[in-house]
């Protein structure tokens, strides 16, 4: 067997239909487009979501909620993760992320008040909860707040 004698085996691909060549081709006069109606004409096309000129679907459920469009998104980071590293440690972002608690290192990220801390530990981020805050002071701790 060769290259030059490959051939796709019985059956299996059929001849293209070439539409509007004339009535010996089996497509012609219609193009294969039936008689009038919108899809029979040129330009002829429904858009998506159009329901024949009843109310879409989109249009007659409610709207609901905003999205703001200056949001600011963070990763969320509670003081149950940061109570498995040592005493006395410096908990950076490179560290967290080396532990894998950071999911999008392009995002800023807040330390949240979830749990409870009992070592000092001086923890970079680019923002504390107010309880965090607290926390983590009480425990003997230390935070430095990074620039977003």
């Amino acid at each position: 067997m060769d290259l030059n004698n490959l051939r796709p085996s019985e059956g299996s691909t059929k001849k293209r239909k070439r539409i509007g060549r004339g009535a010996g081709s089996g497509h012609g006069k219609t193009a294969t487009k039936g008689h009038k109606g919108q899809k029979a004409r040129s330009g002829g096309s429904i858009k998506p979501g159009f329901e024949g000129g009843q109310m879409p679907l989109q249009r007659r459920l409610p709207k609901r909620g905003f999205t703001p469009l200056c949001k600011k998104e963070f990763v969320l980071i509670k003081l149950t993760d940061l109570e498995k590293f040592p005493a006395n440690s410096v908990i950076t972002l490179e560290l967290l992320k080396e532990n894998g608690l950071l999911s999008k290192a392009s995002l800023p990220v807040k330390i949240l008040a979830t749990g409870e801390i009992t070592k000092p530990l001086t923890i970079s981020a680019h923002k504390f909860s107010a309880t965090a805050r607290e926390k983590i002071v009480a425990a003997g701790g230390t935070l430095q707040e990074l620039p977003f």
